[in-house]
Order: structure tokens, then sequence, then C-alpha cells
């Protein structure tokens, strides 16, 4: 994300849709969202995606594919030891480890080990994705990676599970260097407030 494209859905969803839509149109929907962004959508987001593609041209970006291919078999082979791989085999971009029997035997799962990535400066990976792999981590090192960048979120895996194995519980806490550690996500979910009241 952030995506951008046409969305479909089923006929009992249609009174709700936004505004913005191709085809017939009837103007007296009163269930409908409303306006949600311009009618072109997300233009930036596929300006940036025009301009990588034309700047790499043809060559680039199956050399960038390529590296993204290469760099998600490195790093999945080189946390294996720690982090095995819910599919073993060579993997495309990304790759999914399951912190299923982790959690089972230490009580840390993947919202534990994402959260913990943060304090080593990383980005965590997709939390609980794909929803048929238990405690699933999808991750995904992009194709501008080094190797140098590559080995530094090895060994972040790796201190994290000596962590898991020495002390699990101070996983519980982490991030310990972000200016918000553990947000309410579940009260965020069931109450979510989309925009800013001013006052």
């Amino acid at each position: 994300g952030p995506g951008a494209g046409p969305v479909g859905c089923k006929e009992i969803l249609r009174p709700y849709l936004p505004q913005s839509h191709m085809g017939e149109w009837d103007s007296r929907r009163p269930d409908s969202v409303g306006q949600v962004r311009a009618f072109f959508g997300n233009f930036l987001v596929v300006a940036r995606a025009l301009t990588y593609a034309l700047t790499l041209g043809k060559e680039g970006i199956t050399r960038t594919s390529g590296m993204a291919v290469l760099n998600a078999n490195y790093l999945m082979r080189k946390i294996e030891p720690y982090f095995p791989p819910y599919y073993n085999r060579i993997c495309m971009h990304e790759f999914v480890i399951s912190l299923e029997k982790v959690k089972k035997q230490s009580g840390v799962g993947a919202l534990d080990v994402a959260k913990c990535l943060l304090d080593y400066g990383m980005h965590p990976p997709t939390m609980y994705f794909p929803l048929n792999v238990p405690e699933a981590l999808m991750v995904e090192p992009t194709e501008t990676e080094n190797r140098e960048t590559l080995d530094e979120a090895a060994q972040a895996f790796a201190e994290i599970f000596e962590a898991i194995k020495n002390d699990p519980d101070c996983l519980h806490d982490c991030p310990k260097t972000t200016y918000i550690s553990r947000p309410d996500e579940v009260g965020a979910a069931r109450n979510p407030i989309v925009r800013y009241q001013f006052d």
C-alpha cells in the first residue's frame, strides 16, 4: 500500500459506495459514505510507480526484481536457524515465518517480535498475514537493501531469538526506544477515530 486503482464490491454493499465511481449513477443515495478522495484516487502513488518504472527501464525492472528475490532468499536462510520459514522452499520477494511454536513455549508471539524489531531501527514485518498461518510474520526485504543491512536484520532476529530463550517477558515491553510503546490496538480497531477532532 497505499493502493490505487478500481475497487469492486457485491451488490449488497452498493448503497454505501463513495460518491465517485464508474458506471451508472443515482445521486439519491442517502447511505453513501460520501466523497472519500478526489475522483482520480491516489494519484501520487501512480505517479511514483510510473516514475520508478520509467527510471529503471526494462532491464532495470528485471534486475531490481531479481535483487528483491535474492534478498528475500538470503535473509530467509540467514534467520532459518532461529525462525524457520513456514513454507520451506525458495521464495519470491517475501517469505513467511510462524511463531506458533514459540508462542506456545514462551508466550512471545508475532506482535512481540515485530515490536522488538522497532528497537533495532527496523520497520516491522507484516503481522498475522497470511491469515492461514498462525502467528505469522511476512518478511519482505526490498531490492534496495544491501548485504550489510540484510546481515544486520539477521543479527536482530538472532538476538531476539536469544532474548526469547533467556528472558521472554522482556519482549512484552517492546518497543522501548520509540515515543509511543504499545498503543491500545484492540481498542483502536473496535473504536476507530479516523480523523482529528479540532477543539
